[in-house]
């Protein structure tokens, strides 16, 4: 009896924990959701949180006055800390606005073209009042992108500078290749070596003492110029991009680098 009486204990207080991380994950502060669905955003959310290794979030207000970037940038980075991976949907009811903030892996995740595809769903849900349905296709297609991977070419552009930071990732066909021609090397030089310096044991000695020279120098390198070169690219003017590659603009209004992008509804 005593047992199932502590099993039980251990239980009840594992349910405020489950509440409290459906509550982080889902900050209704708008009251726009029932707890019910609530709890079921936050579960879709924890499958993208374990594949990305980092934390998907929703965020809803109507007491904000900041610029909405700026505050979702603050908010995401409150939560997964500077630079680590995450993103963050923005629903401002105060200022109808929707903002969709990336930190991250997610920057590369969630390009621009993305962004706008994601952008899309969610206005359109929002202008019909569908709260849920909003919450729902930020989640779905983010985790859509994020079996997709990084798009082939991505790249990322400070808004800013203009400079430009090409991601690349090394393939599965990419590893195996590399990693055959250089076994077949390292056999090919132990091969040769081999044939090369091939002595029948105990013939032969080595006069070390008479060919062992050591000739010590000083060097310097000194740099002299150094020269970067960028060049600015501009977004795309539609708001209707496919899902494939391109880039992301980045920045830096709530402290780190963030991605992302947002509108009115």
């Amino acid at each position: 009896m005593k047992k199932i009486f502590l099993l039980l204990s251990f239980l009840v207080l594992l349910l405020p924990l489950k509440a409290h991380a459906a509550a982080d994950t889902v900050d209704d502060q708008a009251n726009l959701l029932t707890q019910e669905q609530r709890t079921e955003l936050a579960n879709q959310a924890a499958t993208l949180d374990q594949k990305i290794k980092g934390q998907i979030f929703i965020l809803t207000t109507n007491t904000n006055t900041e610029e909405p970037r700026t505050f979702a940038n603050q908010q995401l980075k409150a939560r997964v800390g500077k630079d680590n991976n995450g993103a963050l949907l923005l629903i401002d009811m105060n200022q109808r606005q929707v903002y969709v903030s990336t930190s991250g892996n997610m920057i590369d995740y969630l390009t621009d073209k993305r962004v706008d595809k994601i952008l899309d769903a969610v206005t359109a849900a929002m202008q019909n009042e569908n709260y849920y349905q909003a919450g729902a296709d930020y989640l779905s297609m983010t985790k859509e992108f994020v079996d997709a991977g990084v798009p082939k070419g991505s790249y990322r552009i400070d808004e800013k500078t203009g400079k430009i930071t090409y991601y690349k990732a090394i393939t599965p066909i990419e590893f195996a290749i590399g990693f055959v021609i250089a076994a077949a090397a390292a056999i090919a030089f132990f091969v040769s070596v081999r044939l090369r310096y091939q002595l029948k044991r105990g013939t032969y000695r080595y006069p070390y003492r008479q060919n062992a020279q050591l000739d010590l120098t000083e060097r310097q390198d000194q740099l002299v110029n150094s020269f970067v070169t960028t060049r600015r690219i501009p977004r795309p003017s539609n708001n209707n991009g496919g899902g494939g590659g391109g880039g992301s603009t980045t920045n830096s209004s709530g402290g780190g680098t963030f991605g992302g992008g947002g509108r009115g509804f």
